[in-house]
């Protein structure tokens, strides 16, 4: 069995065993012509439960024809341009060469005698999106998991710092369509759940700022605390942005902290022409941001962004077999000493592969198509008597509504969408996502693939259209 393990003797197996991995994804990438097979649990199911682990195959060639079978075939295929659903997006090759050097030298980036080299990568890519963002000289973070590790460290930092004694009197404020983590963070931190105080959006799915200075007004009066107030940069289900200077200058009045969630709308930190609309974000007290959405990077690639680096003491914690207080004055850069997890990932180095070979600009212009893909598609919809679009995108989402002439019955318009969404799912020609909006059913494009083109958004406004009047005429198909 030592055979399977990696080191300098088995270097050659190595290269031979991967190259067929490899040659069989490319395979399939070359060939593939729908996102998915529209295979069902019912089907998939037993073939995983027939396998018996316990007796192994002892070949790398048959173990790939049987994940074939179990997970390659039906594997759900985002770089597919009729991949509309989810924040998924393609990712570039040389990020995915960066997750096999990675995973191979298998670095741990807790402490630098796990990594070296790695650490200081990945503080290097730290400082540059800081410096992206603007947020100033004493500016520090940490790579995360994900937007709702990173979400979660923002509101601990915030929590800490807040200037009070009783933690029921903590409220975090944030705008109706914010990211669930918000709340889920506010419950792992220990608040209350009254905590999360959800402020209304305007028609385009913006925060309020009259009515978030309405309710800072109100928590003041009522001896409660504003321990943060949570501004999103590219909500998830409608891209919208929050009006980021107008908050700002409202957490200046209240002495509160101010996060921006843009893990979505991070792209626009390399955007050629849209870098605009993140105005106001360099005078965040934290940011989130997932490369792993908007910068075309595999999962994960994410971080958190702080302007003070010293509010990151919160996650600090000294063990003597790890990091001990001794490598602090010895200036010993450690990022276990910034994180909440230990055991992490060199995921910078995918980001830092991508930059080195396309650069910034090279992101920014691939996410800058897929937002010009979603203006086109906005005027399409807006054009189709068969929809109703929700907002005009200020990034990459579309949530709209399939309308029935002769149907005035909105829950029969919800469930002819219902059944829509899951009948064009089950045929493999595309994969769109749904939301409610005002208690509404409503269907959702996530344009995150620059190959995707507006005849592809036509041919699926088609294919739903048909699905959803499929229901409507045949009243012994409803099942949805």
């Amino acid at each position: 069995m030592r055979s399977h393990l990696l080191n300098d003797l088995t270097a050659e197996h190595y290269r031979r065993s991967v190259t067929e991995g490899v040659e069989r994804v490319a395979a399939r990438l070359a060939t593939t012509d729908r996102p998915f097979t529209g295979v069902t649990v019912d089907a998939l199911a037993p073939r995983i439960d027939g396998i018996d682990l316990d007796r192994p195959l002892h070949d790398t060639t048959a173990v790939l024809d049987e994940l074939e079978e179990v997970y390659l075939r039906d594997a759900i295929w985002f770089h597919h341009p009729r991949y509309l659903a989810h924040l998924n997006c393609p990712v570039v090759i040389p990020a995915v060469l960066g997750e096999a050097v990675l995973s191979a030298v298998n670095s741990s980036l807790d402490t630098w005698d796990q990594s070296a080299g790695g650490t200081l990568i990945e503080r290097k890519l730290i400082d540059w999106t800081a410096a992206r963002i603007g947020l100033g000289p004493s500016a520090d973070g940490v790579f995360t998991s994900g937007g709702s590790q990173s979400n979660l460290q923002a509101l601990l930092l915030a929590r800490e710092e807040a200037k009070t004694e009783d933690p029921g009197k903590l409220r975090v404020l944030a705008s109706e369509v914010s990211h669930f983590s918000v709340k889920k963070s506010a419950k792992l931190l220990g608040l209350g759940p009254d905590a999360v105080i959800s402020v209304p959006v305007d028609h385009d799915k913006r925060m309020q700022t009259l009515a978030l200075a309405r309710e800072l007004q109100r928590l003041t009066e009522d001896g409660l605390v504003p321990m943060a107030v949570v501004a999103t940069a590219g909500t998830t289900d409608f891209g919208s942005i929050d009006p980021l200077p107008e908050i700002a200058e409202l957490c200046a009045q209240y002495g509160t902290w101010m996060h921006v969630d843009a893990a979505y709308g991070c792209g626009l930190l390399v955007s050629p022409t849209r870098r605009h609309l993140l105005d106001g974000i360099e005078r965040a007290d934290s940011v989130t941001v997932d490369y792993h959405k908007s910068f075309f990077q595999p999962v994960s690639c994410s971080a958190v962004l702080v302007r003070d680096a010293a509010t990151l003491r919160h996650a600090t914690y000294h063990a003597d077999y790890l990091n001990p207080r001794r490598m602090v004055q010895e200036r010993i850069p450690n990022q276990v000493d910034k994180s909440l997890q230990t055991t992490r990932r060199f995921d910078a180095l995918k980001l830092w592969m991508t930059l080195r070979v396309m650069g910034a600009d090279g992101i920014g212009r691939l996410f800058d198509e897929v937002c010009d893909l979603a203006e086109e598609g906005w005027r399409l919809l807006a054009a189709d008597p068969r929809y109703d679009v929700v907002v005009e995108p200020a990034l990459s989402t579309l949530v709209f509504r399939y309308i029935p002439q002769a149907v005035t019955d909105p829950a029969e318009i919800d469930r002819a969408n219902l059944y829509a969404r899951k009948a064009l799912f089950a045929s493999g020609d595309a994969v769109v996502a749904g939301t409610k909006v005002a208690g509404r059913h409503y269907l959702k494009f996530t344009l995150l693939n620059p190959e995707t083109k507006a005849s592809d958004i036509a041919a699926v406004l088609d294919l739903i259209a048909g699905h959803a009047e499929q229901y409507l005429g045949d009243p012994l198909d409803r099942a949805c």
